[in-house]
């Protein structure tokens, strides 16, 4: 379920912004497009997530969105003008974004240990390698836009095959309103940010979203246009921080197991500190620079895998799809606008009269607002329990 899950968004992700100065869109609306998995977040919560908490069985709601979402991404395949393309990626992204949250609520409500999500999640993670590594050789330098269109055939065979398994995944069965139970499922999990540890989460989980995001917004022209990797070679420079990624999946359990919630996130989170500070300071080192992409599996499997492992244990069984996309909405939708929109503006202002970016001082701003994460979660985290439930402790 990860790999296919992963796979759909692997598959176009890298190329879906070069694929759109193909088909000659402006700026404005490549943003626009840019922001549709933003939307896509809001409208989750109160809606789609909400209807997967108490209407519909997970593994169904899972099915249906990937039909759909095949369809759009082969329209948007075909599409070549901006209206089309727009509405075709715009109906994809409210379909599959609370798709990402349902299949974390399908793992967890049939795994007999939270902490074994990290080695299920590691599948999905091989899915995007597997799904987008192909391109780099099935394209060509110079494909034009009849080539390239390909990465939306192949991410909507993958999300109709993942439609139909779905429907083999074990029965997941929502849970409806009742006495004592809220019809609004959003509500609730919202309700649940007047807990002081809910609420520290949320903030740190924003934070860490600007700044993951920002990594993706600024990596690829650090890396051609400061450290001086060939174009060709800097997606599969980026990729060995996926590789790392499933490594660190792997032993996630027994990282949380030995470490507990805030530590193991504190970890993570300054992942992202170390990773731009080397940015910042080692930029003339092409082997560290390139080393220090291993980070990538630290800063996503130690605070975001835990963070979707901790909302599993933390929220009411009636609300994890809900509460799941609660974050979600941080990670994939207000965090990743908030970072396209800072971090291309800094770069901006960072940049001389002879066209170089003073990198140096860009990289200090995610590295900072990394740490004062870490601070926050050092001070003010504390969650009812140190560690994860496990079936002895439970």
């Amino acid at each position: 379920m990860m790999a296919l899950q992963l796979a759909i968004w692997g598959a176009w992700a890298p190329k879906l912004f070069p694929y759109m100065g193909m088909l000659g869109f402006t700026p404005g609306q490549q943003a626009l497009v840019g922001s549709c998995w933003g939307i896509a977040s809001v409208v989750g919560i109160f809606f789609s997530n909400q209807f997967a908490d108490r209407n519909f069985a997970a593994e169904r709601f899972l099915a249906v969105s990937h039909l759909v979402g095949g369809l759009c991404l082969f329209g948007a395949a075909w599409a070549t003008t901006f209206p089309a393309f727009f509405g075709c990626y715009l109906v994809y992204s409210l379909v599959y974004v609370p798709t990402l949250s349902v299949t974390n609520t399908i793992a967890f409500a049939n795994l007999s240990d939270g902490k074994d999500f990290g080695r299920v999640r590691a599948g999905g993670t091989v899915g995007w390698v597997m799904a987008s590594w192909p391109f780099v050789f099935i394209l060509g330098a110079h494909s034009g836009p009849e080539d390239v269109r390909a990465i939306f055939l192949v991410a909507g065979a993958i999300a109709l095959a993942l439609a139909a398994f779905s429907l083999t995944l074990p029965h997941t069965p929502p849970n409806p309103a009742g006495d004592g139970i809220d019809a609004l499922a959003w509500r609730r999990a919202l309700g649940l940010l007047r807990q002081p540890f809910v609420a520290v989460l949320f903030l740190v989980t924003f934070i860490d979203s600007v700044v993951h995001n920002g990594y993706f917004v600024m990596a690829d022209a650090f890396l051609t246009n400061r450290v001086g990797i060939a174009g060709n070679l800097s997606m599969v420079v980026l990729s060995l921080g996926q590789i790392a990624e499933v490594v660190t999946m792997l032993v996630l359990g027994w990282v949380l197991g030995r470490l507990g919630w805030r530590v193991t996130m504190i970890v993570g989170i300054l992942g992202h500190a170390a990773r731009f500070l080397a940015f910042a300071f080692l930029a003339d080192s092409v082997p560290a620079i390139v080393a220090v992409q291993l980070l990538h599996g630290i800063c996503y499997a130690f605070f975001f895998a835990t963070v979707y492992i901790f909302v599993d244990e933390a929220f009411p069984k009636d609300v994890r799809s809900s509460a799941q996309g609660l974050f979600n909405l941080l990670i994939l939708g207000i965090g990743n606008m908030v970072a396209s929109a800072l971090f291309p503006a800094l770069t901006a202002g960072l940049t001389g009269p002879d066209g170089q970016v003073d990198y140096h001082r860009l990289f200090l701003v995610p590295a900072g607002l990394a740490a004062a994460g870490a601070i926050i979660l050092a001070l003010a985290f504390r969650p009812p329990n140190a560690v994860p439930a496990t079936p002895e402790n439970a």
